[in-house]
């Protein structure tokens, strides 16, 4: 089952109007980064992307939390010292989106800070409040980000650990997994802490068939070792073509 992911796809059209455009290009669900400019974003603009989500008759399989300025290079505020409070209200706001939603997956980027006693907190915190929501937390390991301390997914589970949440797991973007370096092939001795999977090839962060990764492959062992949920179309459109679903 794949979703769109409206941060990376669709961007010639105006955020609220990529849901439609997402179903009628075939996704019956879509995943995003966080839609708004501020943590704290008003009500009505909150009302405004629940009701393109809703009108476009699509799932929200997948929510990141605000991450600060992502083009000025910030990955996250979980781990970022004395943004605390605004961390934590954005994750109140995020999760009442995702309950209101149906939305099970909230992705906490890290952010380029060191892992402290601060940043698991935090982390806990996030679980908690969404699985208070009916959702899992995710962690995601990053290529193309020099300061962001998470990059494969050993060290994601190593901070899965010290959060000691069941409802924390790796999101596994092949993309940046194995432009890091790491073996893909392993990721299928570890699908019970896989929470998400997230797909573009390499190198280029294209779709599928523009580089040189087995994605479908390594998605096969995914599933033939018990990975049931959804694979985020995350890349940026070279041919502007969904044929690559077909060989899926």
């Amino acid at each position: 089952m794949f979703d769109a992911n409206l941060s990376m796809l669709f961007t010639e059209l105006p955020l609220l109007e990529r849901p439609a455009a997402a179903r009628a290009a075939g996704f019956d669900a879509v995943e995003i980064w966080w839609p708004f400019a501020d943590a704290v974003p008003e009500t009505r603009e909150i009302e405004a992307f629940e009701g393109a989500i809703v009108d476009a008759q699509v799932r929200l399989v997948g929510l990141n939390f605000y991450a600060g300025d992502m083009p000025a290079g910030d990955r996250g505020l979980t781990s970022w010292p004395g943004r605390e409070t605004e961390f934590r209200a954005n994750v109140e706001i995020t999760a009442a989106i995702a309950a209101r939603l149906g939305c099970r997956t909230l992705n906490a980027l890290h952010g380029n800070f060191e892992t402290t006693a601060q940043t698991v907190s935090n982390y806990r915190f996030a679980a908690d409040v969404a699985a208070q929501a009916g959702a899992q937390l995710v962690i995601e390991p990053l290529s193309g980000a020099p300061k962001y301390p998470i990059k494969t997914a050993h060290q994601a589970f190593e901070l899965i650990d010290e959060i000691d949440r069941g409802n924390v797991k790796l999101l596994a973007d092949l993309y940046h997994l194995a432009t890091n370096g790491d073996d893909l092939d392993l990721l299928a001795d570890h699908v019970d802490r896989i929470g998400h999977v997230q797909i573009a090839d390499a190198p280029g962060r294209g779709e599928p068939g523009t580089g040189e990764l087995d994605l479908f492959g390594h998605l096969q062992k995914l599933r033939a070792n018990g990975y049931t949920g959804f694979v985020g179309a995350e890349y940026k459109p070279v041919t502007h073509s969904f044929a690559w679903r077909d060989n899926a």
